[in-house]
């Protein structure tokens, strides 16, 4: 685990993004913070280290790791958030708490977009006359909504979302593919196990994702992080998916605007032919 801290990522967020690849130790650390963030912000090396278990000397790596000077530079970052999430949990109806998850969601995700890598992914894809998509499930509903804006702008593009079609493509694929496989944990075994065969194939990969360090990120040469904290009994839920439409959306619209002329024509024929479906 390498990661740097990104501007104005909070530190749960850059947390999350990284526990796939913490060590026994940094996941007892990692825990202990998100089960006591009140106390946490008014702890010491020392009391941290006794809270969770961990030796100072172990604690301290764990934070270096995340790219922070040391625990006082984390705390400092970590009470805005707490003092932030405490003024915003309080009296919201069930509305507003869904309001304010998607609009943060969108925030952190934007927080973490390297746009060199953006601007990477847009080009891979431009360039090839051969794009894939894979997703399954709810991730399958967002790599056909990308599927769709792709198709209006007159990209060639195809979905895949069951795991044996998924094999059978990944087989087919060569160095001139570009494949963007769509996972929020990135642990789906089906989408790791195409995605290995599309690296087996030379295809070029790119990984939209909620972690940085996960099964499927070992066979990435992009990955564009998404924001949105998912706990198993929410899986699939709708947050989720606004910050994976939030990537797609930037991506279509970068292709969009390195290829304007092309991508209007397109658009203008496409909205011409559907208008004869309508009465």
């Amino acid at each position: 685990m390498e990661a740097k801290p990104i501007n104005g990522m909070k530190p749960s967020i850059l947390m999350e993004q990284n526990k796939q690849g913490f060590t026994k130790s940094d996941s007892k650390i990692y825990e202990y913070i998100i089960a006591n963030p009140e106390q946490v912000i008014f702890h010491s090396l020392t009391e941290l280290s006794e809270a969770s278990g961990v030796a100072e000397a172990t604690v301290l790596r764990f934070f270096r790791k995340l790219g922070f000077k040391g625990f006082q530079d984390f705390k400092f970052l970590f009470a805005q958030e707490v003092h932030a999430d405490s003024n915003h949990k309080h009296d919201e109806t069930y509305m507003e708490k869904i309001r304010t998850n998607m609009i943060q969601s969108i925030e952190d995700t934007f927080d973490m977009i390297d746009v060199q890598t953006l601007e990477s992914c847009v080009d891979v894809i431009n360039q090839s006359q051969d794009v894939v998509i894979f997703g399954i499930g709810s991730s399958g509903i967002a790599g056909l909504d990308m599927q769709n804006r792709l198709m209006r702008i007159g990209k060639h593009v195809s979905v895949f979302t069951d795991p044996h079609f998924q094999v059978m493509r990944a087989s087919s694929l060569n160095e001139k593919s570009v494949v963007i496989a769509i996972s929020l944990t990135g642990s789906t075994k089906d989408i790791v196990d195409t995605v290995e065969i599309a690296k087996e194939k030379n295809a070029t990969v790119i990984a939209l994702t909620n972690y940085t360090k996960s099964p499927l990120t070992k066979f990435a040469d992009y990955i564009l992080l998404t924001s949105a904290k998912e706990n198993p009994l929410d899986s699939g839920s709708l947050v989720s998916k606004i910050t994976q439409l939030y990537l797609i959306d930037l991506l279509c619209t970068g292709l969009t605007m390195k290829n304007y002329q092309e991508a209007e024509k397109v658009k203008m024929e496409i909205t011409e032919n559907i208008g004869s479906k309508l009465y």
